[in-house]
């Protein structure tokens, strides 16, 4: 079976790569998690942030923005000190302040999802690249989004941060085309 060579040698990345990466993804608290590991992975490599994930989860209290954008400078110290995450404090006031502009967004639009989706027609784009190394780190659509979220507040939310999470949530389906998720997910279209 062909997987996209960055999985490869490490189960928690192919099954990542096998069941998540790629897939539209409309749920908002989805959405949410994905902005807040994105942003967390800044500098990193994903395969860090992905073994960390649970421990997010935990930390950020399921990933609901709602009770995110409520945390206080104790919930700053208590994520600090918790050495199940990346322990940045940028990256966590980012996670903290984009959570009220997500919920700002959602107040909008209705949600987060239909924001983002709006930006392609709420069909996938999908590319035909034959390596990993003709997949580019940002694209003018997430330079526009990237753009857009700063306008509104967000932080720790460049292109390069917008379009991993394009390629996670499915809006970009960046799977080579030699991987078995090209043509499954080419579907979605």
């Amino acid at each position: 079976m062909n997987r996209c060579p960055w999985c490869l040698g490490d189960e928690l990345m192919m099954r990542y790569h096998d069941v998540e990466w790629g897939v539209p993804v409309y749920d908002d608290n989805k959405q949410f998690e994905f902005l807040v590991l994105e942003s967390s992975q800044a500098g990193l490599s994903w395969k860090t942030v992905l073994y960390k994930r649970e421990n997010y989860r935990k930390a950020f209290a399921g990933f609901d923005p709602w009770k995110v954008s409520n945390f206080t400078e104790e919930d700053i110290s208590r994520l600090l000190n918790n050495p199940g995450i990346i322990r940045n404090r940028k990256k966590i006031e980012a996670a903290i302040n984009n959570a009220g502009r997500f919920l700002e967004i959602q107040e909008e639009y209705g949600s987060f999802s239909s924001y983002l989706w709006k930006f392609v027609g709420d069909k996938p784009v999908v590319d035909s690249w034959e390596n990993d190394s003709q997949i580019p780190p940002r694209s003018e659509l997430s330079d526009f989004i990237s753009l857009g979220l700063k306008k509104r507040g967000f932080s720790f939310i460049g292109s390069t941060i917008m379009y991993a999470h394009l390629q996670a949530i499915g809006i970009v389906n960046d799977h080579i085309v030699s991987c078995f998720r090209y043509k499954e997910l080419t579907s979605y279209r």
